[in-house]
């Protein structure tokens, strides 16, 4: 028997959960909604899976909501059971155990799934990405029997998952490609700070290392040749390099896709009853990893699935980084060619401070360690005004009442 409801969400991630918040505060939503998730468990926050493979956080800290709250809220869902297939043209939706559902309208919030780089070895035994709950689970049960990782990228979530298989035991080793950690985030004095207090602490930490290969024993990865020539053990290999957007069934249903399925600023793919968000979508070119982006997107659509007129727009991202318990804070251009920088370092504290101006205003900022002032620095930057006047005291805060 076929079930047909209002609206159906295909995945149950943190873009779904933010989606099905936003919808609880409007009148006038879909009556009927029917959340089918690939994962057994209801939606949990992945940003907290780092320090809860680290064992600094329970099950419960991690999970966004229990089970009852979806029935509480009048939302049906399903766990565990991946869909299989949408059809646009009959609007019908079938999953892994045969459930059929009709739709009026659907979301796509497939997320993504973690990159794995071409490259010889990749296959073997003990070589995963970093990204789910199972994830977090193998990990664990791995370091427990101690040995050596490899840690494939030097970016927020390799460095998290580095610094705790650190923490349970295992002698770990980041990879970055780049010149620099964070390379995204921070500048390299800032990243430079930073590689300095993850080695004190015992991470070993190579920049500017391309893998040549990987090397098994019976099917099991054993060492990480890099393109030098140095040979590294490894019992395990995390690749934390990236992610790709999910777009399979969409691209199976006929809907435009690039690099991820293609939406207007309603969040709505080629097909007018279909729309998407998160991770899995693009917009103007523009992929997503970062939450911040991601709750606008919730928010705008969870107001035009309620028959409100609101549109999507990209905007300046301020990035509040938590590596292990070091502060970072980064927002605007970082490095920007033309700019003037002014810069405040106090190796003793380990405090550093660098923003870059063009014209009297304020286009770019990273701060290690005290980040307190990070959220003014930002306000500066979408305020746009000339600080032209407070160009010796910038890097101590802004003066508000003297902005022009």
């Amino acid at each position: 028997m076929r079930k047909q409801v209002d609206l159906l969400i295909i995945g149950n991630g943190m873009a779904a959960n933010r989606l099905l918040q936003e919808l609880c505060k409007q009148p006038n939503r879909p009556e009927s909604i029917l959340v089918i998730g690939e994962e057994p468990r209801p939606a949990y926050n992945r940003v907290l899976l780092s320090p809860f493979l680290a064992g600094e956080l329970g099950a419960s800290d991690v999970e966004l909501n229990e089970i009852d709250w979806y029935a509480e809220q009048g939302i049906e869902l399903l766990c565990g059971d991946p869909v299989l297939e949408v059809d646009p043209a009959t609007r019908l939706v079938r999953a892994a155990g045969g459930k059929v559902v009709r739709y009026r309208r659907l979301v796509f919030a497939t997320g993504s799934r973690s990159a794995m780089p071409e490259m010889p070895g990749i296959e073997l035994d003990g070589v995963m990405g970093f990204r789910t709950w199972a994830d977090v689970e193998q990990l664990q049960a791995r370091a427990a029997r101690g040995g050596r990782a490899v840690v494939v990228g030097g970016g927020l979530l390799g460095l998290e998952a580095a610094e705790g298989l650190r923490k349970l035991g295992m002698q770990t080793c980041v990879l970055q490609r780049g010149p620099w950690l964070l390379n995204r985030q921070l500048d390299r004095s800032a990243a430079g700070l930073l590689q300095a207090t993850l080695e004190e602490r015992g991470l070993k930490i190579l920049t500017g290392a391309g893998i040549e290969m990987l090397q098994g024993d019976r099917g099991r990865v054993s060492q990480v040749m890099l393109k030098d020539g140095q040979m590294l053990d490894a019992d395990l290999v995390v690749v934390a390099a990236g992610i790709t957007p999910e777009t399979a069934l969409a691209r199976e249903a006929g809907l435009s896709c690039h690099r991820a399925i293609a939406v207007d600023a309603r969040m709505r793919t080629s097909d007018e009853r279909v729309y998407a968000l998160g991770e899995c979508c693009e917009f103007q070119g523009q992929t997503y990893g970062l939450v911040a982006p991601i709750w606008r997107q919730a928010e705008v659509l969870a107001q035009v699935l309620s028959g409100q007129e609101h549109e999507y727009s990209e905007q300046p991202i301020a990035t509040q980084l938590k590596v292990s318990g070091i502060s970072l804070f980064s927002c605007g251009e970082i490095d920007a060619k033309d700019a003037q920088a002014i810069e405040y370092l106090d190796l003793a504290q380990r405090e550093y401070r660098k923003l870059w101006l063009n014209e009297g205003r304020l286009i770019g900022a990273v701060l290690y360690g005290d980040t307190r002032l990070g959220p003014g620095y930002f306000d500066a930057l979408l305020a746009q005004h000339n600080l032209s006047g407070q160009r010796e005291s910038l890097l101590f805060g802004i003066e508000n009442d003297r902005v022009a």
